[in-house]
């Protein structure tokens, strides 16, 4: 049987555990995580975190990751669901015109959407967060209420068909809700 495509967004400077965990929990659900980028590539990751007697995030060299597609060869109906990994690389790749318009296309196709930490800057730049209950980390509080979203302070925040958490901490709260999404997607699309 083949299996569903999954896309993670990253960019250089993606988080590390924001990408990994959804990564190996997509092919533990049985399907292919498909990797997207501004151009097919290695990207180098970071690590975040926020030390002991620190007010602001760390960062650290992490692994590195291989984009398998550019955002511009996307054909989002081959896949199932969408996630928006943190870091910061969504600060940069906000603004290509070809993610905005696959992240539109799966908002309005009503496909499972998924977003953690600065993750979120993608769905509000491409305009569809208007009215929406989000979670983020509360430095992206702003990008997200400056585009017409709503800041919750939750580890798991679900509305429509977007799943989202603050933080990789809040991984094991809201990427499994969001991969029983997919599932449900995954039947109706035959595989």
């Amino acid at each position: 049987m083949p299996e569903a495509k999954v896309l993670l967004i990253v960019g250089d400077a993606t988080e590390t555990v924001d990408t990994l965990y959804p990564f190996y929990r997509l092919i533990e659900g049985g399907y292919k995580p498909v990797v997207a980028a501004p151009e097919k590539r290695k990207y180098q990751m970071v690590l975040h975190e926020v030390k002991p007697g620190w007010t602001i995030t760390k960062e650290w060299e992490g692994y590195s990751i291989d984009a398998d597609i550019a955002f511009k060869d996307i054909k989002p109906e081959e896949y199932a669901g969408i996630f928006f990994s943190g870091g910061r690389a969504p600060e940069y790749i906000r603004e290509d015109q070809d993610l905005l318009r696959i992240t539109r296309w799966f908002w309005e196709n009503k496909k499972p959407c998924a977003s953690v930490c600065h993750g979120v800057e993608i769905p509000a730049r491409a305009d569809i967060v208007k009215g929406l209950r989000m979670a983020t980390v509360a430095k992206c509080k702003f990008d997200l209420e400056i585009c017409g979203g709503i800041y919750v302070n939750e580890p798991c925040v679900i509305d429509q068909h977007m799943y989202s958490g603050r933080t990789y901490h809040d991984s094991g709260h809201f990427i499994g809700p969001w991969i029983a999404a997919l599932d449900v997607e995954r039947k109706k699309m035959g595989v």
